[in-house]
């Protein structure tokens, strides 16, 4: 049941505009001891559905450069496969210290992001 609760709490904050994974994955990792690369795992195996719906919608739009995607498409292909066999090779404990610098990293984007924000609403 706790699993439900952290896939619909992190798909909340996907529908924010947030990656769900950002929660999820620290939700998982410290509430439920699921091991790092497990917890990953979930996360990007629940993406392919989303990614999916996604594709439609903007399909749909017309939002969709068929012509430039599939660029996109193989250097993403190539980057997925290289980074799941370097994780692969990485203990938990590694992925778990990349992973929090990604967060505090994000974090300290976030706040320059919404500090330069607010200096030009006050510009304004």
């Amino acid at each position: 049941m706790w699993y439900v609760i952290v896939g619909i709490v992190g798909g909340i904050v996907a529908g924010m505009g947030m990656g769900g994974g950002t929660l999820t994955i620290p939700l998982l990792t410290i509430f439920m001891s699921v091991a790092q690369k497990t917890a990953q795992g979930i996360n990007l195996l629940g993406f392919i559905p989303l990614a999916i719906v996604a594709l439609i919608i903007h399909t749909k739009n017309k939002l969709v450069a068929y012509k430039k995607v599939w660029i996109l498409a193989v250097v993403g292909m190539i980057t997925g496969v290289g980074s799941a066999l370097l994780v692969s090779k990485m203990s938990n404990d590694w992925l778990r210290r990349l992973f929090a610098i990604f967060l505090i990293a994000l974090a300290v984007w976030q706040l320059i992001q919404a500090i330069k924000d607010s200096k030009k609403k006050s510009e304004n």
